[in-house]
This record gives C-alpha cells, sequence and structure tokens, in this order.
C-alpha cells in the first residue's frame, strides 16, 4: 500500500488480532467469491430498480474492475462514490477491491463544500455520481469542483432510472461507456482491442491485503473540518462479525438498509452484511416508512438497523397498513436513546419484533449493543454492552477508571478500531491514550457491563441519529455579513430527538431571517441536513468569567422559548 496511507497498524496488533480470531485476512471480495460459488442463483441484492444475483454481482465486479484498470486506476489510488443506496455502489466498491484501489464513501446529501474537502483531501482520482438525484445536479456540482480537485481524472455519471437521462458532456463518462472499457468483447476505436489490452492484469498482484487500508469515511468535523477515518479490511469486517450469532442470522436471512452506504452504519450492515453471511440485502435510496412496509410484505425482511425516527416512522405505518409485516424480528436502533414508549409501542403493535439499541462511532464500528432477550429497562435505557472482543471503559479526568455506576470519558480498544486519521498524524495520537480511543463521550456502566451515555463532551448535535457539525457551521455562519457571534445549540424535537438552532448576535444596523438563512447556507454548498432549523437573535450571549459561551445556559433558554 501506498507509504501515504500513514497508520498507526503495527506488527505486534496484526499478530494479536489474527492469532485470537478476530482478523480473518479476508477482504469483502473473498466472501462475494466465496458465495458465488456456493449460491450463484441467489438473489443478492435487491434495490429499487431490480434484483441481481450472486453470479451477476460477480460477474458484473470483474467488469468493473476492469474498466477502472483501463481508467488507469493503480493498487492504492483512491475511488470516490457518492452515490445512494443502489446496487451498483457494491459492483464500484467491490470492483475498487479486486483492482487494489481504496474506497471514499461519501454521503448523496453532501454538496460543494463537503465533497470540496474531502474528495481533495482523499486525492480521489474518480469519482461516481448520480446525474440527478432528489433535485440535485451532481455533474454540475463536480464542474464547479474541478479547479480545486488535481487529482480527479474522471468522473462517471449514473442515471437513475425513471428520472432525466445524463446527455453527456466533457469532463464525463456516462456509466454505460464506463463498463464497456470492462467487457471482454469491447472494442475501441480501432486501433486496438480494449479487452485484449487488460486481459493480462495479474488479480492476484493488484489483490489487497486484508490489512491495507480499503475504506475511507469522513467524519461530521466536530471540532472543524472533517477527518478522514482509515479502516483496514481486516477490522471493519471484524465490527461486523459479531452480529451473524448475536443475531442468528445465516445464508436465509434478508437484512434491509435505509442509512446511506457512506455512512459505517449503512457500509457495515447494508453493504457487508449479507454478503458476510450469503443472505440478501433489500435497499432503500430514500427512506418512506409506507415502502418500507410494502417491502418487508413482499421480500419477508428479517432485520433492519437505523435511527430512531425510522422507528417512529415504521409504527406510525403499522397502526394503519394492511401489508403483513410479520417477518421482520430485528430493528437495531442506532444514533440516539430509544424511548420507551417506542418499545412498548413496538411489542404492542409489532409483537414478533425485538427493538434494541447500540453505541457506536466512525472510528470503531458499533461497540456495544442490546440484544433481544435483554430486558426493557436495559433496552431503553442503555446503549447495551461489548460485542466481540473489543472492550469498554469509563475513566476520570486523569484516565482512571471509576467505579460502576460513576460517569466518565468513554473509551474503547479491540480489533473494531480504525487505523488513523488520514494524513493527520497528530489528530490521530490525541484521540488515544495508549491503545484506548479517547470517544469524547460521557457514560456511566453498571456492573454488567451495559454503559449509559450521559453526553458528549464533543460539541455535536444528533439529528435522528445523524451528526451535526456543530463548529463546522458555526464556521459557515460566521460568514455571513450580518452575524457578529454564533452558537449552535440543540434543541428538542418529537421526531428527530435533537435539531440545531442557530442562536445569533448581529451587527449593527443588520437583521436576520429563517428565509435568509436558508438562502445562505444554499448558496454556500452546505448539505441541507446540516441547515439550522431554528434561529434566535440575542442582544448578548451569556458567559463565563472568562469570557466562554455558557452553551448550557443558551440550551435551556432555546429549548424553553423555541416553537417547532
Amino acid at each position: 500500500m501506498p507509504t501515504r496511507f500513514d497508520t498507526i497498524l503495527t506488527d505486534s496488533l496484526i499478530e494479536k488480532f489474527t492469532s485470537s480470531g478476530d482478523w480473518k485476512n479476508q477482504t469483502l471480495l473473498d466472501h462475494l467469491e466465496h458465495w458465488s460459488a456456493q449460491r450463484p442463483d441467489a438473489i443478492v441484492t435487491r434495490d429499487p430498480y431490480g434484483a441481481h444475483t450472486y453470479a451477476e454481482l460477480s460477474s458484473d465486479v470483474e467488469t468493473c474492475a476492469r474498466a477502472l484498470v483501463d481508467l488507469g486506476v493503480e493498487p492504492g489510488d483512491v475511488v470516490g462514490i457518492q452515490l445512494p443506496n443502489w446496487y451498483e455502489w457494491l459492483v464500484i466498491h467491490l470492483g475498487a477491491i479486486k483492482a487494489g484501489a481504496v474506497t471514499n464513501g461519501l454521503i448523496p446529501i453532501y454538496r460543494d463544500r463537503e465533497i470540496g474537502y474531502m474528495a481533495k483531501k482523499a486525492s480521489v482520482s474518480v469519482l461516481f455520481v448520480p446525474n440527478r438525484f432528489r433535485k440535485f445536479d451532481y455533474p454540475d456540482m463536480v464542474d464547479r469542483l474541478r479547479p480545486n480537485l488535481p487529482e480527479l481524472q474522471h468522473t462517471i455519471v449514473l442515471d437513475a432510472p425513471g428520472d432525466e437521462a445524463f446527455a453527456g458532456r466533457d469532463g464525463f463518462e456516462k456509466w454505460a461507456d464506463f463498463l464497456s472499457r470492462g467487457e471482454r468483447d469491447s472494442a475501441s476505436d480501432g486501433s486496438r482491442s480494449a479487452a485484449s489490452a487488460i486481459e493480462s492484469i495479474d488479480w492476484d498482484e493488484r489483490r489487497p491485503d486484508p490489512n491495507d487500508v480499503g475504506l475511507i469515511l469522513f467524519t461530521s468535523g466536530t471540532t472543524g473540518n472533517p477527518k478522514g477515518v482509515m479502516h483496514t479490511h481486516n477490522n471493519v469486517l471484524a465490527a461486523s462479525l459479531p452480529w451473524p450469532d448475536h443475531l442468528g442470522l445465516d445464508e436465509e436471512s434478508v437484512i434491509h438498509m435505509a442509512s446511506t452506504f457512506g455512512h459505517l452504519t449503512g457500509y457495515m450492515y447494508g453493504v457487508c452484511l449479507p454478503l458476510l453471511i450469503g443472505g440478501s440485502g433489500v435497499f432503500q435510496d430514500v427512506w418512506n416508512g409506507e415502502e418500507f412496509a410494502r417491502l418487508v410484505a413482499d421480500h419477508g425482511i428479517q432485520h433492519t438497523s437505523g435511527a430512531t425516527p425510522f422507528l417512529h416512522d415504521l409504527l406510525e405505518v403499522a397502526k394503519t397498513t394492511q401489508h403483513d409485516l410479520s417477518s421482520l424480528k430485528h430493528f437495531c436502533c442506532m444514533g440516539a436513546p430509544i424511548p420507551r414508549v417506542m418499545v412498548n409501542e413496538a411489542r404492542t403493535l409489532l409483537p414478533e419484533l425485538n427493538v434494541f439499541g447500540g453505541w457506536g462511532q466512525t472510528e470503531c464500528g458499533l461497540v456495544t449493543m442490546t440484544a433481544p432477550g435483554d430486558s426493557e429497562e436495559k433496552v431503553t435505557s442503555t446503549d447495551g454492552r461489548a460485542l466481540g472482543s473489543m472492550k469498554v471503559r469509563v475513566v476520570d479526568p486523569l484516565g482512571e477508571p471509576v467505579a460502576a455506576g460513576v460517569e466518565g470519558k468513554v473509551q474503547v480498544t479491540g480489533p473494531f478500531l480504525f487505523v488513523g486519521y488520514l494524513d493527520e498524524p497528530e489528530q490521530t495520537a490525541d484521540a488515544f491514550d495508549g491503545e484506548w480511543l479517547d470517544t469524547g463521550d460521557l457514560a456511566e456502566k453498571d456492573e454488567e457491563g451495559f454503559i449509559r451515555i450521559a453526553g458528549r463532551s464533543k460539541d455535536i448535535i444528533i439529528r435522528g441519529g445523524e451528526n451535526i457539525p456543530v463548529a463546522y457551521i458555526e464556521n459557515v455562519l460566521y460568514e455571513h455579513p450580518a452575524v457578529s457571534q454564533v452558537a449552535v445549540v440543540a434543541v428538542p424535537h418529537p421526531r428527530l430527538q435533537e435539531i440545531a438552532c442557530a442562536v445569533v448576535t448581529l451587527n449593527e444596523g443588520h437583521s436576520l431571517s429563517m428565509d435568509e438563512l436558508r438562502e445562505f447556507f444554499d448558496t454556500k454548498g452546505v448539505a441541507k441536513n446540516y441547515w439550522p432549523e431554528a434561529l434566535q437573535c440575542l442582544d448578548e450571549f451569556p458567559r463565563t468569567p472568562s469570557g466562554k459561551i455558557q452553551k448550557f445556559k443558551l440550551r435551556e433558554e432555546v429549548a424553553t422559548e423555541h416553537v417547532s
């Protein structure tokens, strides 16, 4: 792997987790090859536009890998995927693995500001985008960003069936044309056979070592710019491996995913989990509770993972739907505490369904989880206990473990941990206390090992299970000519748990409305999910004697005065 991936992985860590069996020394491609041989005609995926078998996926992956090689992709190059939850996401990611490349998963809601930073930071050389998705024009965005993305050599555009087709223009290549580069019987402009030019690819030479970096996902930038979290094939798959035994999943399991594959949750339990067990994945590119109910009835979905609002929507649909939801056995609720009322409601409306929760981060996957069979008190008031070989401890400000029931900082260690922040060795070093990752969260741990997340020492808002990067949004707000000072705080929301409220003081002679604020964030190219959904203008902020803004007082005031 190229030296630009400066990681904290050591020979001793490799030996430790290999000998323990936590690292299987396989890539996701190995699992595809296994199940393609065992179950070639079984359905591996269903997305909104069709179903595909293991044999079809295997064939399409090879075609994609050959096309990437034809584009000039070398081992260690970074391929960016900013696509919804479509079948092609899997094809591209697995094709990149086969070609020896690294995948940078990019969330579809990201816009100019986020993609401009992330694609440049990761040195993305090939980028895959939709033509349009949810009325946004991605090629136009790439054109705006291209002058600041010197490493970007190729942009491949995919159409959403039924939507406006990409007409093609300079600097872009249609998906069908891209695939033709890798088809064995394709030909170029007559000077050579495109297939024969790449016929002699040494796939074994390109095949990545499972301890190579294989995935880069960006955090939401809690203290400034987002950080590129580097995962190896071994450590990211290790985070998915406990699930089959934990939940009783096998090759007959049908697993649903609506969370974007550009998040670690969507990636591990939408992309990876079905392939690990030889099961079937059912994907939604846009969440809709009624559509989910239809998918459950049509395909016998047994397991899904999502944020609390997804569970809320499912329960609302369950009150009136005529669809048969009896196959649904598991709902793993992540990203926010599960209100007890929802657990009780689920038991009434969907008696076959087990609702349980978990906690984790981009840096370490899902570390803790409750499980079917845990008591209602544990499910609704804790974030579970450590999965697999992961270890969790709660420590005081000096790094010493505290007694059960005492609040402190959450630290984790084990085989799921990432291997560093991309090109940020100092931030990587600061994140660790010896072998322990300091998560920035506060919690208490009970005698049975269940943790209760009490708060976040990092300044972040969780909106419907999605992190809103407070420092990043505040920096954008400071660019507004009317704004003098800024603090972004959480306010309660009945469905999303929290939303962001922009609390500002204004420059003399200026005013600011909610509509003007929305227009400003739109012109700045900020992802819409990050926009503040409430605004409060103050004459001055409450401060400490040293001059720091007292955000806890702002939260109390805003929570009292905010009207949804």
